[in-house]
């Protein structure tokens, strides 16, 4: 059963859907046979490199919204973070845009280390001001990944990856989605937002069902090829 999840490392409900997610993976019965793939969104792609302001300033200006309204928007926000064992500092967050961060994840993907990468950059982003538009920092991360640096310096100075990220952008949409985090599911169940582990777990539920071929069941209860039992058909009616 495959999972693509569309995301941005600066939204903070991606994190929290994130954790609400694994909480109903783990408790998966299936999970070994499930393949999480994260795929890329970016809110604001006109967003520059380096915004000169604080998050609060940024939201306020994008939003047209007092300061103090989107303050209570990030005491709520935090709030559910915490309820999933996260920090959430708004005042340290560093306003940066997402598409470099972006392609570094499809470059850990290459190294088995995606959600490796997608767990610190939200990490490093919400708790720890960490600035994801940096050069050097993202370097530093591919590295604690294992990635080497002549890769690093490679991605930074060409543009590898960033069809990639371009073309996650275009199926995105394609798929109907205008909001992260998308969580869609062999292609046929899509849940949108940070939805409640529950509501996660339904739905890995439902898919897993629907995903498996039709099995028989013997009057005992157990499933086998073919039950023994009278039935009619075509040309008449006999025990199979």
């Amino acid at each position: 059963m495959k999972i693509e999840i569309w995301s941005d490392v600066a939204c903070p409900w991606c994190y929290i859907g994130k954790r609400r997610f694994e909480t109903a993976l783990a408790a998966f019965p299936h999970r070994e046979a499930v393949e999480v793939t994260w795929r890329s969104y970016q809110l604001d792609p006109s967003l520059p490199d380096h915004y000169d302001g604080t998050e609060l300033d940024y939201l306020s200006t994008r939003k047209g919204l007092a300061p103090a309204q989107v303050a209570g928007m990030f005491a709520h926000v935090a709030e559910q973070a915490r309820g999933e064992g996260l920090n959430y500092r708004f005042d340290d967050v560093v306003v940066a845009n997402s598409f470099t961060a972006h392609r570094l994840i499809h470059l850990a993907a290459a190294h088995g280390q995606q959600d490796a990468a997608k767990e610190r950059l939200l990490s490093d982003h919400f708790e720890h001001g960490k600035d994801i538009g940096s050069r050097d920092y993202l370097t530093s991360l591919g590295l604690d990944l294992g990635i080497g640096a002549a890769e690093l310096v490679e991605l930074f100075t060409t543009d590898k990856y960033a069809d990639d990220v371009r073309l996650d952008f275009e199926e995105g949409r394609a798929l109907g989605v205008t909001g992260v985090p998308f969580f869609v599911i062999d292609r046929k169940f899509g849940l949108s937002g940070a939805q409640p582990a529950e509501t996660f777990t339904a739905a890995l539920e439902q898919a897993w069902q629907d995903s498996r071929p039709l099995e028989m069941v013997s009057a005992a209860g157990g499933a086998e090829a073919r039950g023994t039992a009278e039935a009619c058909g075509p040309e008449g009616c006999a025990t199979t």
